[in-house]
């Protein structure tokens, strides 16, 4: 570690290094962490709670630990962030909403379960998107501009890694809620295979498409991370159609080879479709980049495209209801506005409507899955632009037409989760504001391996010192 890097700058797989070597310890490096949340707070607000006295308590814990030889591993003394949805024993976890404040659960989701006991430091609570329903999170700021939106919901997740305000950090998706703010924040996101990770303690938005993943600076990163959370799902919260009772594994294993030998499917459809130029421009050299290592661009046709935003509303939007219908009725005051509005809609969504979203869904499923029998991995833009202004509700496409912000940035996130497969998020470039671009990278069902294969060669190559905003 020279001279000139703070420890907050480090990535986890660096920080992880320095500790075992003993140039570096946890409370040092929590301490840095901590003063970095303290100097960009005021800019970014990624944080709804701020952990400090147990952060630094449980360093100096991990501390002596590590000098008595009892190390647990790559995240033992590592600081993270952990979304609002999660729970976490003894510290308020409110979802993001006014309907759970002061809420402090007596005990930790699986997925804190797992970190705590791979030693990991807990420095705070990120702001989430209302109980995760939204893709702004409007509590945050984008740290490469603070004037335009970080993504959601877990874009406190991703904006306080990109600022250096914590080392790595867990978000969930459900229609993209980790990919969409690590592609505007220019950090590394994974949605794992459905199943993959536990959602036990964590607050639904959609039993059936919700996600728990790392956002993390660097795709190595996101292997170690993925490797300690992973385990069997609750089977009380919903059958898992390809994790349920998965063993954790090593992620990382192919990192560093070539991609001689992939295939790597460049959608003709969908994908490509209503992009900001800049985006699909970075994309696209992106993939060529790929192939420059080794794999083999095959072009692909992406299956019931055209049911996508259909299928993902007409399950998100009732399921999300019927979780919230009780508390709905009762308080509906003490939801935001634009939340409360989205459930009621959900109110008068027909039966009919949601059985016809789920066949949708399993022809998707088996259409998916014929095309990636032919390629390893399908690369793609994560979101159709770039961050928008904190002030701007629709994006203007240059046919004349205009989205809505909300519905664009969800557009080429879902069929991942429709579908259950795997997606890494990986920066591969910035537009003329210098904002971060990202290309996700699909696979099959529990082969992250390959995923963090292609986006790691991709990284080694082209990105090999992740950088942190607001330096």
């Amino acid at each position: 570690m020279t001279t000139t890097t703070q420890p907050f700058q480090l990535t986890l797989t660096e920080a992880a290094r320095a500790i075992a070597d003993k140039s570096l310890s946890p409370v040092e490096l929590t301490d840095s962490v901590l003063s970095r949340i303290s100097a960009v707070e005021p800019e970014i607000s990624a944080y709804a709670t701020v952990t400090a006295d147990a952060a630094r308590a449980a360093a100096r814990e991990a501390e002596r630990e590590i000098a008595a030889g009892r190390g647990r591993g790559p995240l033992h003394g590592i600081p993270v962030g952990v979304k609002d949805l999660i729970d976490t024993a003894g510290v308020a976890t409110a979802a993001g909403s006014r309907v759970r404040a002061g809420r402090v659960p007596d005990t930790d989701a699986a997925v804190m379960a797992r970190l705590r006991a791979a030693g990991a430091v807990l420095v705070g609570k990120t702001h989430t998107h209302e109980f995760a329903y939204g893709t702004i999170t409007p509590q945050t700021r984008n740290p490469w501009s603070t004037g335009h939106v970080p993504g959601g919901s877990s874009g406190g997740s991703a904006a306080a890694v990109a600022a250096g305000a914590a080392t790595f950090a867990l978000g969930t998706d459900t229609g993209g809620s980790i990919r969409i703010p690590a592609a505007l924040t220019g950090v590394v996101g994974l949605k794992p295979t459905f199943g993959l990770v536990s959602r036990q303690g964590v607050a639904p938005l959609s039993w059936s498409l919700d996600h728990v993943g790392p956002i993390t600076r660097s795709v190595r990163d996101t292997a170690t991370v993925l490797a300690a959370l992973a385990g069997p799902d609750d089977p009380r919260e919903t059958a898992a159609p390809y994790g349920d009772g998965q063993q954790p594994q090593d992620y990382g294993r192919d990192l560093g080879r070539d991609l001689r030998g992939l295939r790597v499917g460049v959608p003709v459809n969908f994908f490509f479709d209503r992009v900001q130029p800049e985006v699909e421009e970075a994309v696209r050299h992106a993939i060529d980049a790929l192939t420059a290592l080794g794999a083999t661009a095959v072009p692909v046709q992406i299956p019931m495209a055209e049911y996508v935003h259909a299928a993902q509303w007409g399950l998100l939007v009732p399921e999300a209801t019927a979780y919230h219908q009780e508390t709905l009725r009762a308080v509906p005051e003490l939801y935001s506005e634009d939340v409360r509005l989205l459930l009621e809609a959900g109110e008068f969504m027909p039966a009919t409507d949601y059985i016809r979203a789920q066949r949708a869904r399993t022809l998707m499923r088996d259409g998916w899955h014929e095309l990636l029998a032919d390629v390893d991995v399908v690369a793609a833009p994560t979101v159709t632009s770039t961050a928008a202004r904190a002030d701007e509700p629709m994006l203007h496409w240059a046919d004349g037409s205009e989205e809505p912000v909300s519905e664009s940035y969800v557009r080429l996130s879902a069929p991942a989760n429709l579908t259950g497969l795997p997606s890494l998020s990986v920066p591969v470039g910035r537009d003329a504001q210098g904002l971060p671009i990202g290309m996700q990278l699909i696979g099959r069902p529990l082969e992250e391996a390959t995923l963090i294969r292609v986006g790691g060669a991709y990284e080694q190559a082209h990105r090999p010192a992740p950088e942190l905003a607001l330096l």
